[in-house]
């Protein structure tokens, strides 16, 4: 087993706190427990005889229970405590065993070529270094493994969008970095040796904003900029975002990348 110093960044303290805070609502009723993103993902990669898949900021826990569900070995990752016995417990009490370590995604406490699959879901945009992360998960993939990332993203050429997004969201939630648009990951992967199987990037409606501020646990004072911002986004972003009032939720469509890699 590789030695890891174990000792996080600023960021990656944040994130801990902020999700060991809210892991219970990350449970079965999360908005992550719909996988069908994941099978898309991985409609094509085999799953081999005691193959070993690695979940990292596996968060409740729902990618790791789809992939133990399909036949792999799973170790599922995270900087958060209560989020690895939630993740844990999930898969428990699905019929499934699965092996947890704590560790923060840009540095894994795994010998080189450990792991035929390394999935990684919505969590990446809380990393203090995605270029790191990918590194990281470039070295413990086995020769001809994969690496798949499903990540908020944003649109290509679009300052004025990525702007609002991130400023929204860094208000919602303080613990998030930065979304990456499908051109960076791809050049991360590239840099790492990873050849790109699939990069797409997909409109995903969000609920309700009410739903994430209490997801997030987000201030009073926050929610009131976050709803100010709201108001007064331009026609382009509430055009980019499909940004829009229904019933009286705020609601909008977050550009979802989906990226599979692989390991030659």
């Amino acid at each position: 087993m590789r030695e890891t110093k174990q000792l996080l960044n600023d960021m990656q303290s944040a994130s801990a706190a902020q999700f060991n805070q809210q892991s219970d609502r990350y449970g079965k009723s999360h908005i992550l427990a719909d996988t069908r993103d994941v099978e898309e993902a991985l409609r094509n990669v085999e799953t081999p005889q005691g193959g070993k898949a690695l979940d990292a900021a596996t968060g409740g826990g729902h990618t790791a229970l789809w992939l133990v569900r399909h036949g792999w070995e799973v170790t599922a990752g995270d900087i958060a405590v209560r989020m690895l016995e939630n993740a844990r417990k999930l898969c428990a009490d699905a019929g499934f065993k699965i092996e947890t370590r704590m560790f923060p995604a840009e540095e894994m406490p795994f010998t080189d070529q450990a792991f035929g699959l390394v999935t990684v879901r919505v969590a990446p945009h809380h990393f203090s270094s995605p270029e790191k992360f990918v590194q990281e998960a470039a070295r413990v993939i086995a020769p001809g493994g994969h690496l798949m990332v499903i990540d908020g993203s944003v649109p290509d050429d679009d300052p004025e969008t990525e702007a609002w997004l991130h400023r929204v969201e860094k208000l919602r939630d303080p613990s998030h970095g930065r979304f990456l648009s499908r051109t960076a990951w791809e050049a991360l992967a590239r840099a790492a040796g990873l050849s790109i199987v699939r990069s797409e990037l997909h409109p995903r409606k969000q609920p309700d904003l009410e739903w994430y501020f209490e997801t997030a646990a987000t201030s009073e004072e926050n929610r009131a900029e976050v709803l100010e911002a709201v108001r007064n986004a331009s026609a382009h972003v509430k055009a980019r975002l499909q940004l829009a009032n229904e019933a009286g939720k705020i609601v909008w469509w977050w550009p979802m990348l989906t990226l599979l890699a692989h390991k030659n």
